[in-house]
């Protein structure tokens, strides 16, 4: 008798537990709408769970909240061509790689946490003064940079590194800064070292940096350089972008015009603009 009841019991919780409702049995819609209110890394998490989860989280709906709101024209900007039946969550993919544009001298990709746009430019996308004789300034490879190639500086009087960038920048408030180094890196033996034999004049007086945009805006700042073997991040200034349909004209520049002395020993790298809340962290990158 107890063991009928016992084993009535179990197979009652057995179709219970059958009929009680799991993760798989939440329509794709309601689980789409809770993505569009994740960041990208956490809706890939999810898309592991089961197959309700990943269909979900492939929905166009789902990533066309993520991308920047002038995509088309990145699309545009940045691929020869596209395969038409790409989904945008393929789109979105793509558009966090590094991707060249103006032969090669510049990259731009999404930050993939937040989708927002980041940019670099090469030194040689950038206007060098003397940058064509060879006893100032030389084009010198490493691995150190995104494109493989910076422009390091062995002497000059009058210093000065500049350029400028028009885009389709999405809605926010961007940071650009110089990517430099003092000295003269390489390897030996498998480790890192840095030459310091055409260092000097930077402790003498402050590098200036400069933007403005087509749109008015103006930022200025001043600082030594330092820290010789280590790549440093040095911010510019801030602009904000109101009107994605419409193209910012950035114009920026490093100089150090005092001839009273001579400077030489650097590496310019290149110019980065990334969405200013990545301010502390690229500072230091």
């Amino acid at each position: 008798m107890g063991a009928g009841f016992s084993g009535f019991v179990s197979e009652e919780g057995d179709v219970a537990s059958l009929l009680k409702p799991g993760l798989g049995d939440i329509p794709e819609g309601c689980i789409a709408s809770v993505l569009l209110h994740l960041d990208p890394p956490d809706i890939c998490k999810l898309a592991r769970l089961n197959r309700t989860f990943r269909g979900a989280a492939s929905a166009d709906c789902v990533w066309e909240s993520k991308l920047p709101g002038n995509y088309q024209y990145l699309v545009e900007k940045l691929f020869d061509e596209i395969p038409s039946d790409f989904s945008r969550k393929e789109i979105y993919a793509w558009l966090c790689r590094p991707n060249p544009f103006d032969g090669g001298t510049k990259e731009a990709w999404l930050e993939k946490s937040t989708g927002g746009i980041c940019l670099s430019m090469s030194s040689k996308a950038l206007s060098i003064t003397g940058i064509d004789d060879r006893r100032y300034w030389n084009y010198i490879p490493t691995e150190e940079s995104r494109f493989r190639t910076v422009a390091y500086l062995q002497q000059i009087w009058w210093f000065e590194v500049g350029g400028e960038l028009e885009f389709h920048f999405p809605v926010g408030t961007y940071s650009l800064f110089f990517r430099l180094q003092l000295g003269r890196a390489s390897k030996r033996l498998g480790r890192r070292i840095c030459n310091p034999e055409h260092i000097h004049g930077w402790d003498i007086k402050p590098v200036r940096f400069q933007l403005s945009t087509s749109d008015g805006q103006h930022a200025l700042s001043q600082c030594y350089l330092d820290e010789p073997g280590n790549w440093i991040n040095y911010h510019v200034g801030d602009f904000v972008v109101e009107n994605s349909n419409t193209s910012t004209k950035v114009k920026f520049s490093m100089t150090q015009i005092d001839c009273t002395h001579t400077k030489g020993g650097l590496c310019v790298d290149s110019v980065f603009i990334y969405p200013s809340e990545f301010r502390e962290k690229r500072k230091g990158f």
